[in-house]
């Protein structure tokens, strides 16, 4: 036994170098393919669009005024001022939209260390803390910029939000019509998904009990699935929380709802409780993101960094690494995959005889790279700071039910960030559920996870 559990070390040892190695040589040229697709993308979008627009590796601080919003800095953190025609809002956004040093460069930064240690090193990008920017024209007539984008999607279906006169989420509702439910349960979706997610697997499984009793909405985030994709928009979490009050809550006259959440949309789900103390039931966490940051360590760097590692196995980090670091290879593949979303989706039902269930495709394909961009730094990253409170206040503040479930198998998010959130709010239930993962925690067993909601709900 000694010797194979000696095997086995070695093993994973050579096999954590190769990956490591391996890595190092990938993410390097990657390094180099965003550089110069930062220049084609200047390129072509002065030929398409008459505008020769800023990017975060090239001008973190012109690509955020240039929307018409103002920068400012406070005490080393990052924040927008947004104006709008009755009112000026400060909004705080991620800096690891503009610090994600490449490869070679954190590598080099680790040799010199040493002699450095007493200087702590945040980014080259300082601003000063009165406002700036404000009389360059921003606030008299702000840049407009085409809807879609030349390298968005044009389709009926990504382009359904632009006629309606109203700018709302897209909101999948199914119960009582009458205000007559007992209580409402609100879906929330993960990263490049959509409310599919929840309409394609919870919903049908739904009891006539449950559907009698409660209202349940499912809503495509900002950006995402069939829900507005504005181009000037940073997709702070004011901005989800704020499109998530005006589409569902005053609308529908929520007063009294559950929660379910997966990966990222858990973290709105906890800015909302935390928003809305009196009025949640239950909270049902599924695979939520959080990495508590040691003490001395930049709570939104060490999270991007836990999320997107920079290593090409196992498959889900390296994806999530290219659209974490890389701002103009992922639109890339947005341009690439989600412009031509309505072919692949052909091209898949096709080889599988029509039999391949689309929903998580579309998903996946229905979003713009603007919106995966802003979303992924501001909301991932940019709330990591804030994650301690809101659990904080959870714990404290809060009298409603916390379940946990995490698939065992799960590459992207550890299940040991379900046992931080545990550690945090002691009475919070975690179920890891043995040989899922980030996807199949639901899909595969939506039955018996509606019977679970339900459960939960009925039991709050």
């Amino acid at each position: 036994m000694d010797a194979m559990g000696k095997t086995r070390s070695v093993l994973t040892l050579t096999g954590r170098f190769i990956n490591e190695a391996v890595s190092f040589f990938v993410f390097s040229i990657l390094d180099l393919v965003d550089f110069l697709l930062c220049f084609l993308y200047k390129v072509a979008d002065l030929f398409f669009e008459a505008e020769w627009k800023p990017c975060y590796c090239s001008s973190s601080k012109e690509v955020i005024t240039n929307s018409g919003k103002i920068l400012v800095s406070e005490q080393g953190e990052s924040k927008i001022v947004c104006l709008s025609s009755t009112k000026l809002q400060l909004e705080e956004i991620s800096d690891t939209l503009y610090t994600r040093p490449s490869l070679l460069s954190e590598v080099s930064k680790m040799t010199t260390r040493e002699t450095k240690r007493g200087s702590a090193v945040r980014s080259s990008f300082t601003v000063n803390s009165t406002i700036v920017e404000m009389l360059q024209g921003k606030i008299g007539g702000q840049i407009c910029h085409p809807i879609p984008r030349w390298s968005d999607c044009d389709c009926k279906f990504c382009t359904s939000w632009t006629s309606s006169c109203k700018e709302t989420l897209y909101v999948r509702a199914e119960g009582p019509k009458d205000h007559d439910a007992r209580e409402d349960v609100l879906f929330i979706h993960g990263f490049i998904s959509s409310s599919a997610f929840w309409t394609e697997t919870v919903f049908p499984n739904l009891s006539s009990a449950a559907k009698s009793n409660f209202r349940f909405f499912a809503i495509d985030l900002l950006g995402f699935g069939r829900s507005p994709k504005p181009t000037d928009s940073m997709y702070t979490l004011r901005e989800h929380l704020e499109m998530i009050e005006q589409s569902v809550l005053e609308p529908q006259k929520v007063k009294s709802f559950h929660i379910v959440a997966h990966s990222l949309g858990c973290i709105l789900a906890l800015a909302l409780a935390v928003k809305h103390p009196n009025s949640i039931k239950s909270l049902t966490l599924l695979a939520p993101p959080y990495f508590p940051a040691p003490k001395g360590v930049q709570a939104t760097q060490h999270v991007m960094r836990m999320v997107a590692p920079r290593h090409v196995w196992p498959v889900i980090a390296f994806g999530a690494s290219i659209a974490c670091w890389y701002e103009h290879i992922s639109r890339t593949i947005c341009l690439l995959i989600c412009k031509n979303h309505r072919f692949i989706e052909f091209v898949a039902k096709f080889v599988t005889r029509n039999r391949m269930r689309t929903f998580l495709l579309e998903g996946f394909f229905c979003h713009t790279h603007n919106a995966a961009w802003h979303t992924l730094h501001n909301i991932i990253c940019g709330t990591a700071g804030k994650m301690d409170a809101y659990l904080d206040t959870v714990r404290d503040q809060l009298k409603c039910d916390v379940n946990v479930f995490h698939g065992r198998d799960d590459e992207l998010i550890p299940v040991e960030c379900s046992y931080n959130v545990q550690s945090r709010v002691p009475r919070a239930r975690v179920k890891v559920i043995e040989k899922k993962d980030h996807i199949t925690i639901v899909v595969g067993r939506q039955k018996a996870f509606t019977r679970e909601l339900e459960a939960i709900w009925n039991n709050s």
